[in-house]
């Protein structure tokens, strides 16, 4: 565990990420779990949000009540299977708003080539959470960072399933001030930049295109 990386190894998350990992889960479990760990995850990630207080009346009596402060955060999906974890965190947070990347691999550099931008305004005075399932060659993961921090964020987290060490080191060299949050560190990449042993391909297990 460090500032820049927490792991979180909860039994509850563990237990759902193997079954995710399993070759015989279906598309709508796949989609279910990523659903339910996500939202395990999120309370991690969301757990420095600052707060204030409010006066209210409960049944009893009149109290200051603590409250989330400040703007709403911004869940910042990294497409396409970035899609598969809003659901999760706005299962949490419904009152957060909701930015895209679009970004796809070259196949033959491995690099992002970015498609499509679109995140809430006022950035700058928001908690910028970006999701993706895979911190892989984590090339797509810091060209999203320098997405969101062009737009003015300076509070941002990253939120991914699973992470490879070649990510993590990239995530950590190009945005040092980035926190990740993520449920497992995998061995390695392969030689076509996919996490092992891993789950296979998010996106398309998700989605059932293959």
């Amino acid at each position: 565990m460090s500032d820049h990386l927490t792991v979180v190894d909860h039994p509850l998350v563990q237990h759902k990420l193997t079954l995710m990992r399993d070759q015989g889960s279906s598309t709508a479990s796949f989609r279910r779990l990523l659903r339910e760990i996500t939202q395990l995850l999120a309370y991690e990630v969301t757990r420095e949000m600052p707060l204030t207080t409010r006066a209210i009346e409960t049944p009893m009596e009149e109290m200051d009540a603590p409250i989330l402060a400040g703007k709403k955060l911004a869940l910042v999906s990294i497409l396409r299977a970035g899609n598969g974890m809003l659901d999760g965190v706005l299962e949490l947070i419904p009152s957060a708003r909701v930015g895209f990347v679009g970004l796809y691999r070259d196949e033959e550099t491995l690099k992002p080539v970015q498609y499509y931008f679109k995140v809430p305004d006022g950035m700058n005075d928001r908690l910028v959470i970006l999701v993706d399932p895979m911190l892989a060659t984590g090339n797509s993961s810091v060209a999203a960072v320098d997405l969101v921090k062009q737009a003015g964020a300076t509070n941002i987290r990253f939120l991914c399933l699973l992470a490879a060490p070649e990510g993590i080191a990239r995530m950590k060299e190009a945005h040092p001030d980035v926190p990740i949050v993520t449920a497992a560190v995998d061995r390695q990449l392969n030689e076509k930049g996919y996490i092992l042993p891993g789950l296979g391909d998010a996106g398309d297990r998700m989605f059932g295109t293959k």
